[in-house]
């Protein structure tokens, strides 16, 4: 499973020839049964079943995946569970772990081939692949952020034709400031650049408040539910800002164009 050690050592071959009474625990079980962290883990004696056993490593904890990260786990030579504990004469399940570069289908048939020799020629069992579970897992994440980005698009649309509309009952209002602009030697490229930039600082403003919501919300559940936490990167809040300067641009460039090419005289003389 990937699993690493964040402390002590794992048991190895000996441990399982000799039935060795060792264990590795998860961060989970070091908390719940070891709650003071002054506590070493390592060398403790753990009762299982009433048979003891010495904690030899604590594994690091995992999240994400098909990871339960409020169960407890620990782990144990097959051979000291077999013999000692459950008293079974059999495994119940294995877990194989296949190489990155390693054909999934080619490493299913291999193991279903060799499963079946050992068993008599009889499939008296079922591989469950989890690549199946991981490739419909990524299949239904690309969905949703397909239709949340679709959503996303729809919303910026929206906005900034929110933001065009501002920018052209601006320029209407605002018609007889354009024209005393020109009549005092204002360029083109002036007024233009006048209302790109409100347009933007108006997006700017926007995105501000909606980072700040972002932010907020994120505290919110993190305070609310406990053991999930939101975590807001700076690569988002960036990317936040630069859409709405790229909204504020292509949305503003339109009204901006128009004030622009106002004519001086009749500029004047609207009221």
């Amino acid at each position: 499973r990937g699993t690493k050690l964040a402390a002590g050592s794992f048991f190895g071959p000996q441990a399982v020839y000799k039935l060795d009474q060792v264990l590795v625990i998860d961060d989970n079980t070091r908390k719940k049964l070891f709650p003071d962290k002054r506590v070493n883990p390592i060398g403790q004696v753990v009762l299982l079943n009433n048979v003891p056993c010495r904690v030899i490593g604590v594994t690091q904890k995992q999240t994400g995946g098909f990871v339960d990260t409020g169960s407890l786990s620990i782990f144990m030579p097959y051979t000291t569970v077999m013999g000692r504990i459950t008293g079974r004469p059999f495994v119940s399940s294995i877990t194989v772990r296949v190489a990155d570069d390693t054909p999934m289908a080619a490493a299913e048939e291999a193991i279903s081939r060799l499963m079946t020799l050992r068993h008599g020629g009889r499939k008296d069992f079922f591989i469950n692949n989890t690549a199946n579970i991981r490739e419909t897992i990524q299949s239904t994440t690309r969905t949703m952020t397909l239709l949340i980005g679709s959503i996303a698009g729809i919303s910026l649309l929206v906005g900034g034709i929110g933001v065009m509309n501002i920018m052209l009952v601006s320029v209407t209002e605002r018609t007889r400031e354009i024209g005393v602009r020109m009549a005092v030697s204002a360029r083109q490229g002036d007024i233009l650049q006048q209302f790109l930039i409100e347009a933007v600082l108006v997006c700017l403003v926007g995105g501000g408040l909606g980072v700040l919501l972002a932010m907020g919300i994120s505290a919110l559940v993190s305070a609310v539910v406990p053991n999930f936490t939101m975590m807001v990167s700076i690569s988002s809040i960036l990317a936040a800002f630069l859409c709405s300067t790229s909204i504020g641009i292509a949305f503003g460039f339109l009204p901006a164009r128009n004030a622009a090419r106002l004519d001086p005289v009749d500029a004047l003389a609207r009221e």
